[in-house]
């Protein structure tokens, strides 16, 4: 599933394609949005932001185009007139003046007055964006801290989208090994300055995935893995998806777990219990 670093990244594509300008047309693929088609035609994209793992495209009329990528969701940008080989569903298409904003596959989509867009389900309750630069590191430590999370695991804690938004599965494994932290550990056992490193390398992590696009790996190590011949898809990660293998730092041998229903990989020296 993308996270908050990837729909960031697909939120900029699309603002620099189709906001300030008049969407000349939109489809709908889904039935029950048929009706907003002609609704939508011809206003202004006032603006595309993302929060969290959902993009929210606001037009001049006062509503708000909510979508989220779910497992296999994916925006595409092209020249309008163009349509894109693909064996996906085209749920969305916005065309604006030049370009045109296809989003393939997802079905989490709604369209909301902006005064009330707070409301939808998953917007609701939902954590900081740690890429929202407003965003301080001692507000995320404070977020651990709070009684309602601070008995859990660390690793459910990150895979739910009301403590803190945008981090998924390949973002908690991560988080978790640049901390030395073990996935099953709680906020309550761990110390301040553990607490301290645990939101800063929260925050570093999620930059890191953003500006490198997806790559969360030591850039020292990646450049050296890069120089070997590494593929993008061998040195992307320190630890996730690679269980079985030897831990970078040490040695060790990276350990696949099931947490949350979820995989989760650690090293079990590096981040001791």
């Amino acid at each position: 599933m993308p996270e908050g670093p990837e729909i960031r990244i697909e939120a900029e594509r699309v603002r620099a394609a189709i906001e300030g300008y008049k969407a000349r047309t939109v489809f709908f693929g889904l039935k029950a949005l048929k009706k907003y088609e002609k609704f939508l035609a011809g206003q202004k994209v006032v603006s595309v932001r993302a929060r969290g793992k959902a993009m929210l495209i606001g037009f001049g009329n006062g509503m708000t185009l909510y979508s989220h990528n779910q497992l296999y969701g994916r925006w595409v940008v092209c020249d309008n007139g163009h349509v894109p080989e693909s064996g996906r569903q085209l749920r969305v298409a916005i065309d604006g003046t030049k370009k045109r904003a296809l989003l393939y596959s997802a079905s989490d989509i709604a369209v909301l007055p902006s005064e009330n867009i707070d409301e939808h389900p998953y917007l609701r309750g939902l954590g900081p964006d740690i890429l929202n630069a407003r965003v301080a590191v001692k507000q995320i430590k404070a977020r651990f801290e709070l009684e309602k999370f601070r008995r859990r695991s660390i690793a459910s804690l990150f895979l739910d989208k009301n403590f803190l938004a945008g981090v998924g599965n390949y973002l908690r494994s991560e988080i978790l090994f640049a901390s030395g932290v073990h996935p099953s550990r709680r906020p309550e056992a761990l110390s301040g300055s553990e607490l301290s490193a645990l939101a800063r390398e929260t925050r570093r992590i999620m930059l890191r995935s953003y500006r490198t696009r997806g790559v969360t790996n030591d850039p020292d190590r990646v450049r050296e893995l890069k120089s070997k011949g590494w593929s993008r898809g061998q040195y992307r990660f320190a630890v996730f998806g690679r269980g079985g293998e030897s831990c970078f730092d040490c040695g060790d041998t990276i350990v696949r777990q099931s947490l949350s229903g979820r995989r989760c990989y650690f090293c079990p020296t590096c981040q001791p219990l």
